[in-house]
């Protein structure tokens, strides 16, 4: 998989070393070593030392770079994340690439990490969104996950969402769902609903996921109540139901959701909260390469 970000490595590496890094050519000579280390600056989660480790090699194949930490440890400032030896001008070269990388992926999985443990002992799963960075989707997921989240669809062709757009274009909810199931693959239907009259339309056999977007607290309690009225009645009997299912559709929550009401929502019964928080809004976690010994 690593594979798959090399061109992204690489156009990340010429946005910011274009014709040459002067400074470095111009101060730096060729022949002197070093080593250095990517260190935190304040606490978080690590996410990213793959792509980190290809932004340096990229530059140049003689480096060295040795993780010091994994991918998912909870790491206090102070603390290096990896070492890296070789030439000192590859090293500076490199550098501000590798960083921006790992800082997007370490915010990510650190504030992921701030909603799981907020939610703790509920038994609801936190979900990251689509509304991720252009290009950085698919690293922004595997942060989520070093922090302990889990992914909602990857993007809009593993997954059928049916959405207020599209229930709007299809003139229903029943319309939307029933033109799916003519030409239906073997993929999670999920039915995005915003009212009581939405749920129990949605209420049938072949929705597998029930959101439930932008309510209070208890009109979402409601909600998972009336679908678990629902499955007592009609159990699932298809492959797709999740092993260990509390009920079947499930019921996922949306909109409002931050780590002040994250809870509140969780304990509703939920089986999933999803927030765009997670990566439209994470702050980069502030991390330094650092020059130890030259020679």
């Amino acid at each position: 998989m690593l594979e798959s970000f090399l061109p992204l490595v690489k156009f990340a590496l010429s946005e910011d070393v274009g014709t040459g890094d002067v400074t470095t050519l111009n101060s730096v000579p060729a022949n002197v070593g070093a080593r250095a280390v990517i260190m935190a600056k304040e606490p978080g989660v690590v996410s990213g030392l793959e792509i980190a480790q290809m932004c340096f090699h990229e530059v140049d194949p003689a480096l060295k770079f040795r993780a010091t930490t994994k991918d998912g440890q909870q790491v206090d400032a102070g603390v290096a994340l990896a070492q890296i030896s070789g030439s000192a001008a590859s090293i500076m070269t490199a550098e501000r690439t590798a960083l921006n990388f790992m800082m997007r992926m370490c915010g990510v999985a650190t504030i992921t990490r701030r909603y799981v443990h907020a939610i703790d002992g509920t038994g609801a799963v936190i979900l990251d969104t689509r509304k991720t960075t252009p290009g950085l989707r698919f690293l922004e997921k595997y942060a989520v996950q070093c922090g302990g989240g889990q992914n909602h669809r990857l993007a809009l062709w593993d997954m059928y969402l049916v959405k207020d757009n599209h229930i709007r274009a299809a003139k229903g909810l029943t319309n939307a769902i029933d033109r799916i199931q003519r030409t239906r693959r073997d993929l999670l239907l999920e039915v995005e609903v915003e009212s009581m009259d939405q749920l129990r339309e949605a209420l049938r056999p072949e929705v597998d996921r029930i959101l439930v977007d932008n309510q209070p607290v208890d009109a979402v309690r409601i909600a998972v109540e009336e679908v678990d009225r629902w499955f007592r009645s009609n159990p699932p009997d298809h492959p797709r139901a999740r092993q260990g299912h509390k009920r079947w559709p499930e019921v996922e929550v949306s909109g409002g959701l931050n780590l002040d009401t994250i809870r509140a929502y969780a304990e509703t019964g939920v089986d999933y909260l999803s927030v765009g928080a997670l990566t439209h809004s994470a702050p980069a976690m502030n991390l330094s390469l650092e020059i130890e010994e030259v020679g």
